[in-house]
């Protein structure tokens, strides 16, 4: 029985070894947890119980239980490197199958899909585009668009301006209609550039006007569009009106081809309809003619320029005119015990019964850790440690060894006794 005992703490010894060796090898493996070893005695119990003045059996491995501590956060200067700090992991999928990691260490394929190093491809969740909060919770292979960014049409422009108070008004016998060629018919002008819905330019250019016919505190406000071909098209005329301090009393947007009608580019791009200009802000006051501020809603097509990954695991791509959509969220995931997940290779884990149902989040929120963008997390290995415990595991396993000699020489004495 004493081989049996001892031989028990040489496998025990040697399953010690093995578990440290596998954290020291994986010292530097991004997103690896260390494991350790349990143990638990042995004893022969029979029908009436165990004896009292019985001795132990030796000892078995009871489990190799998985430390999900956190490692150290590496910095790098890759955006698509991410590291969670805290709890959750990252979701792939292999070949359909859902796996979890702590590896973040991942770039795009030659598809736009966004996959680890062993060419899993990422999960996301849906996003709602104005709040950045996951709107689905359904997993999906996360891709980026390596085409261009569609053009938006530009379809209303803000404008904050001072008008100067102190201005000449025109002669209206002398200059009595606006000519865009004649700066002695208007008083004020900008002009902005504004796109179609192909994406190509046009010049938008507002004329402000106040003649000796206009009320006080009135000018009038003229669209002219050029068209991308050199065409010239006049819109609406609309009154801009300011109370006496010198604040607007003009509101809201103004259609400025309400009257001249539809404008439709000579690139065969769809047809302007409306064209809404907001003057909020503006003021008449006794200083130059001025533009504060302008703005219009539209942009030419883009293509992909750059990646950022905030926090919450929100993906934003970045185009060349300037726009910025976000993707998707970073699929996270945990589990109530993460102990009882099965460990399948590559930094993976697997979910079992053990570990309970998969629970879905989005990063920064609940219980679920943040994640930073342009880092990884190092494994959670103590070389030190390690060290320590293979020293420990290295004596444990001659103990045992110098029991089995012993053994041996009491047995010899027995055999050779005449």
């Amino acid at each position: 029985m004493s081989f049996q005992t001892a031989l028990s703490g040489l496998n025990a010894a040697s399953g010690n070894l093995n578990v440290t060796g596998h954290n020291i090898a994986n010292a530097s493996t991004t997103g690896f947890k260390q494991s350790r070893a349990d143990f638990a005695d042995v004893y022969a119990v029979s029908f009436g119980g165990v004896s009292k003045t019985a001795a132990g059996s030796g000892v078995r491995m009871a489990a190799v239980t998985q430390q999900f501590s956190q490692g150290n956060i590496d910095f790098t200067e890759n955006n698509l490197d991410l590291a969670i700090s805290g709890d959750g992991f990252f979701m792939v999928s292999d070949n359909g199958s859902l796996l979890y990691t702590r590896a973040g260490n991942f770039e795009v394929d030659r598809e736009g899909y966004i996959v680890n190093v062993h060419g899993q491809r990422v999960q996301q969740y849906a996003v709602d585009p104005d709040t950045g909060l996951v709107s689905n919770f359904t997993p999906t292979d996360m891709r980026l668009n390596l085409g261009a960014n569609p053009a938006t049409p530009t379809t209303r422009m803000d404008i904050n301006i001072n008008l100067d108070a102190g201005s000449t008004p025109i002669d209206s016998v002398a200059y009595p209609a606006l000519d865009a060629n004649d700066p002695n018919t208007y008083t004020f002008s900008t002009t902005t550039t504004i796109y179609d819905s192909l994406g190509v330019t046009h010049e938008a250019s507002l004329y402000f006007r106040k003649d000796d016919t206009m009320p006080d505190n009135e000018w009038g406000a003229t669209l002219v569009l050029t068209d991308a071909d050199g065409t010239v098209t006049t819109g609406d005329t609309i009154p801009v009106e300011f109370n006496s301090n010198g604040t607007l009393l003009t509101t809201g947007d103004q259609d400025f081809l309400a009257l001249a009608g539809a404008w439709t580019p000579s690139t065969g791009a769809d047809p302007f309809n409306n064209f809404n200009i907001n003057f909020a802000g503006s003021t008449q006051f006794g200083s130059d003619s001025a533009v504060n501020a302008l703005h219009q809603d539209g942009y030419t097509t883009g293509r992909l320029s750059g990646i950022s990954v905030d926090t919450t695991g929100v993906l934003f791509a970045r185009y060349s005119n300037g726009q910025s959509a976000s993707v998707g969220a970073f699929a996270m995931a945990r589990f109530n015990n993460p102990n009882g997940l099965q460990q399948v290779g590559d930094t993976n884990w697997a979910q079992t019964f053990e570990s309970g149902d998969v629970l879905h989040g989005q990063a920064g929120s609940g219980t679920f850790g943040q994640i930073q963008s342009g880092a990884l997390e190092s494994s959670n290995v103590d070389i030190s440690k390690e060290l320590v415990n293979m020293i420990i595991a290295q004596r444990d396993y001659q103990a045992n060894a110098k029991m089995i000699s012993t053994e041996d020489q009491i047995t010899q004495t027995i055999i050779n006794i005449r």
